[in-house]
């Protein structure tokens, strides 16, 4: 089975204090702008949805104003969608070509290389984390969330650059180097925008 891992360049703070904001003109947005993929995702959805999971919309309103999170604990992962809309929503998408499908243990191994190159401010895994999603709101399972923060993305590219410096250029496979210059773009993004870091979301 593969997975795949969106990414999104937004202010991580602003993005968790859509949360609760109780924003009905940003429900309003999203159910325009979101309207088939909202559709789209109840159809996916439909048998949860008849045993009592949300529908999409329903997700949202319930995170945009903090609850009521009352679906089972089985069905709650519509409240972890419903936040990577809203991230998607204020967001902009990075390039995840590297990342989408993946399998297996392959976020590790671009760790790895990210290790191997003196890149440790930041960690490809730590996006695809069970407990990345804001404080209180409840998921089950997918998607799993994990942010870096502005002052994270600038370490980590300041680490890449002495590296380049030093000359220290490791022994990599092709298919790691294409998904660490990935990173690196992320990171150029972040830094170009103060503020700004990446949340990464793996379903």
């Amino acid at each position: 089975m593969s997975s795949s891992l969106s990414v999104y360049l937004l202010d991580p703070t602003a993005a968790r204090a859509l949360v609760g904001s109780g924003d009905d003109q940003l429900l309003e947005v999203i159910r325009d702008r979101f309207a088939d993929d909202l559709a789209s995702s109840d159809d996916w959805f439909s048998s949860e949805i008849e045993k009592g999971a949300p529908t999409a919309y329903e997700a949202l309103r319930a995170v945009v104003h903090g609850g009521p999170y009352d679906a089972e604990k089985q069905y709650s992962f519509q409240y972890g969608y419903a936040y990577k809309r809203l991230c998607s929503l204020t967001g902009s998408f990075l390039d995840n070509s590297s990342f989408s499908p993946f399998r297996g243990d392959w976020l590790e191994v671009v760790d790895e290389g990210l290790r191997a190159l003196r890149i440790t401010a930041v960690s490809v895994a730590e996006l695809g984390y069970y407990d990345g999603l804001p404080k209180g709101l409840p998921t089950y399972d997918l998607p799993r969330c994990g942010e870096w923060t502005h002052e994270e993305c600038v370490e980590a590219l300041e680490q890449f650059e002495a590296t380049k410096r030093d000359g220290h250029a490791p022994p990599l496979e092709p298919a790691v180097v294409d998904a660490v210059m990935d990173v690196i773009g992320w990171l150029r993004h972040a830094q170009a925008r103060p503020g700004f870091g990446v949340v990464g979301f793996v379903s």
